[in-house]
């Protein structure tokens, strides 16, 4: 089960932060639905292949596999017509780990933070930075912005 909260960054305040050098992402659907997702991923130099249920508040069920990366480049080519294309950078605030997407391509300028937790009411510390909560903003899943590429 993933549980999800997303947040709009705000692009001045996160310009202040110290970064870790970031993980190029490429991301691709095989099937997108309302009721699930299967999706193809490069990250660095690994490929997984993910599968996720319909998303209820902020959880949904979600299978993910490492796929060879060559597997991964394949899927993409043959069966992708558009792909995503970001920067993540993963950020340690408090007990959690935050994933900051920095879009490219159509998406340029797009800054999302997303936090998983271990239940919906679980609490966290919110960065200074994460700005907007999105989290049930069907416009900001991944699987609609493929949409604006």
């Amino acid at each position: 089960m993933e549980i999800e909260r997303k947040f709009l960054v705000d692009k001045k305040l996160w310009n202040l932060v110290e970064k870790p050098q970031p993980k190029e992402i490429i991301q691709a659907y095989l099937l997108r639905s309302t009721e699930k997702t299967i999706r193809v991923r490069i990250k660095g130099d690994k490929g997984f292949l993910t599968i996720k249920g319909k998303t209820t508040g902020i959880s949904r069920s979600e299978f993910e596999y490492e796929i060879p990366f060559e597997e991964a480049e394949q899927l993409i080519s043959e069966f992708a017509d558009k792909v995503i294309l970001k920067n993540r950078y993963e950020i340690k605030v408090g007990n959690h780990l935050w994933e900051i997407d920095e879009f490219h391509g159509k998406l340029e300028g797009l800054l999302l933070a997303e936090i998983e937790l271990s239940y919906e009411a679980e609490e966290f510390v919110l960065p200074m930075w994460a700005k907007t909560d999105v989290s049930t903003d069907e416009n900001y899943y991944n699987s609609q912005l493929i949409e604006r590429c």
